[in-house]
């Protein structure tokens, strides 16, 4: 097997949810091929530097890496980490994340092809991702996001309870507020409903809003607000929902949702993004206008009331998410991996590997500037020294 660097955000031992680049470096390893990762650093500026380095620093390492790529702000951490890795010659896939990015892409059309079209190779987690930026590259590969099924859950006796259950980081995108105003119809309605909220905060404000609108409604009593859980104790917390809640303004293949399917709960979502091309409307779940309680309240009730329904959604949506099963998805992985690992790669970039040379613990790039230290200054990273994490193999 080849030795794989995985480059993308692995903060879950700061208090944060485990991206799908943690757990796919975890399954790789237990397979038994060796594994690379960065960056573990919270810090931005930090992270930022690492991630543009650890190609150079872990060179003799690795034979191929995996990079993730998202939108915004964090589609520079991926073009300085995919300069790095072609100025050390090494070949990389990168994987597509975020319902914002085809907007993105037609804001950036110029860096996104640029980008996609430097890789060995481009996956997706879902085929809407694929079709979206298919203009910039026309071969990316649909390589869903991996979970593990739980054992079985027992199936719904009758309609379920509206105890609801929320799942996922609070940040504006996933517009937590929603599922508040969902409750507090639902209550107006009569209707003894609870709510549990999970996932952590991502800092933009969004929990305390939430926290806000809840003291606002009156909905202390029927609402529990939660931090972040551990990976081993997901399918506990949804066993404790029987309906469960996907707000998002934005979203492409979330892992909450997988998870909801495969714990066979029926499912209300926003139809925003890939969400359609994941669930469909009646068949595994009840899909329903962005950013409407109305909808959502009422959606809700038919799962409360309408005989049969909840059960035949949470069977053809657990049945649907054994295609996700790790044990479906890791082999993919794999053949990918090491088939791009034994590709011949160009020296496509002479002028950065002359940096790194120069220059090995230092970025070779203008990064943009911060407002407290470590400061990135003319392409040098001064303040707080940067130094590696350490390596996991």
């Amino acid at each position: 097997m080849t030795p794989t660097l995985i480059l993308g955000n692995h903060l879950s031992s700061h208090g944060d949810s485990p991206k799908v680049c943690e757990e796919l470096a975890d399954r790789l390893r237990q397979d038994g091929r060796q594994v690379w990762t960065a960056s573990h650093h919270r810090f931005r500026p930090r992270r930022l530097a690492d991630l543009t380095t650890a190609p150079y620093r872990l060179r003799r390492r690795y034979g191929v890496a995996q990079l993730d790529v998202y939108s915004g702000r964090a589609f520079l951490w991926a073009e300085a980490a995919a300069a790095s890795l072609r100025a050390c010659r090494k070949p990389y896939v990168l994987t597509l994340h975020g319902g914002r990015l085809p907007e993105f892409a037609r804001r950036r059309s110029g860096r996104v092809a640029r980008l996609l079209r430097s890789a060995a190779a481009v996956t997706s987690p879902s085929p809407y991702l694929a079709e979206s930026l298919s203009r910039h590259r026309g071969d990316i590969i649909v390589l869903e996001n991996g979970i593990e099924l739980p054992p079985d859950r027992p199936q719904l006796g009758g309609a379920p309870r509206p105890r609801l259950i929320w799942l996922r980081a609070y940040h504006e995108i996933y517009n937590s507020i929603l599922a508040v105003e969902t409750l507090a119809r639902l209550r107006s309605r009569g209707l003894d409903a609870q709510l549990t909220m999970i996932g952590p905060d991502r800092g933009d404000g969004t929990l305390e809003r939430t926290r806000r609108r809840t003291a606002e409604l009156a909905l202390e009593g029927s609402m529990d607000l939660r931090g972040p859980l551990p990976k081993s104790r997901v399918w506990e917390a949804l066993a404790q929902g029987e309906i469960f809640l996907n707000t998002s303004r934005a979203d492409n293949t979330p892992v909450s949702v997988l998870e909801a399917m495969a714990a066979g709960l029926p499912i209300v979502s926003t139809d925003v993004g890939g969400i359609s091309r994941l669930l469909t409307d009646g068949i595994d779940a009840l899909l329903v206008p962005e950013s409407s309680p109305a909808a959502m309240a009422h959606a809700v009730e038919r799962l409360l009331h309408e005989e049969g329904l909840a059960r035949k959604l949470a069977h053809n949506a657990r049945e649907r998410a054994r295609d996700f099963d790790w044990s479906r998805v890791l082999p993919r992985w794999h053949s990918l991996l090491d088939e791009i690992g034994r590709e011949p790669q160009p020296d496509r970039s002479p002028r950065l590997r002359a940096a790194f040379s120069k220059r090995p613990n230092e970025v070779p790039f203008r990064l943009p500037p911060v407002a407290r230290p470590p400061a990135v200054r003319g392409g040098r990273v001064s303040g707080t020294p940067t130094s590696p994490p350490p390596l996991r193999s």
